[in-house]
């Protein structure tokens, strides 16, 4: 009589932050639009490529753009980084499921790590409602020369944890961050929060992290799915 084995975890889980593990990309693009018209200039379901899952100076640069340059990239990231900052002190909330998940993977001991393309300044806000001490580490903005959609701030995290990205998982909700994680080798769970995100190998979408369980985290790491 055989039994079967069971798939082995992943390495490591490497998770996004906004619109991910807390409920911000509402308050981003309310930043977004409370900065950009003061430039004059009215944001549209269009803009939304330029906004979601980007860095604040990439946002920057293109409220600078469509508006015309009516005021420096610098000053818009400046105004983006407040208004931001300001919101998610106030209003944060973790998405249904984080917290479990979290746990989950705590309690199986695999470590957590925490990626996201926002500054260290509102990671450490965010930390006060997650709890810092669910991730083994975190990378943010200003660790990597660049940041998601390039695959940059993942394999730093990999490499900080001494793993290799084909042996992590990404859980993101984003296409941009979905790019960064494909793009340095990782396996990924997508949950929408703003956008559709299609599937496609190496991916499966979600509608919650309250179905991410670590079955299916296994399955995804041992390349079954």
């Amino acid at each position: 009589m055989h039994s079967r084995s069971t798939p082995a975890l992943p390495a490591a889980v490497l998770l996004d932050m906004d619109g991910t593990l807390v409920d911000t990309e509402h308050l981003w693009w309310r930043a977004v639009e409370e900065t950009a018209r003061r430039l004059g200039y009215l944001p549209t379901d269009a803009d939304l490529p330029e906004v979601l899952g980007r860095p604040v100076g990439y946002t920057a640069r293109h409220l600078h753009r469509v508006s015309g340059g009516a005021a420096p990239e610098a000053r818009i990231a400046r105004e983006l980084d407040a208004a931001f900052t300001a919101r998610v002190a106030e209003e944060v909330r973790p998405r249904p499921g984080a917290l479990g998940l979290l746990a989950r993977l705590q309690d199986a001991g695999v470590p957590a790590a925490l990626v996201t393309a926002s500054p260290r300044r509102v990671v450490d806000v965010v930390l006060r409602t997650l709890g810092a001490d669910w991730f083994a580490l975190t990378v943010a903005a200003e660790d990597t020369a660049r940041t998601k959609p390039a695959p940059d701030p993942y394999l730093r995290a990999a490499a900080r944890l001494g793993v290799a990205p084909r042996d992590c998982v990404v859980v993101e909700d984003s296409p941009v961050g979905l790019a960064a994680a494909l793009a340095a080798g990782c396996r990924a769970v997508a949950v929408p929060s703003t956008v559709p995100i299609p599937e496609e190998p190496g991916v499966v979408v979600l509608d919650s992290l309250e179905d991410v369980d670590l079955l299916l985290l296994s399955a995804l790491a041992a390349a079954r799915i």
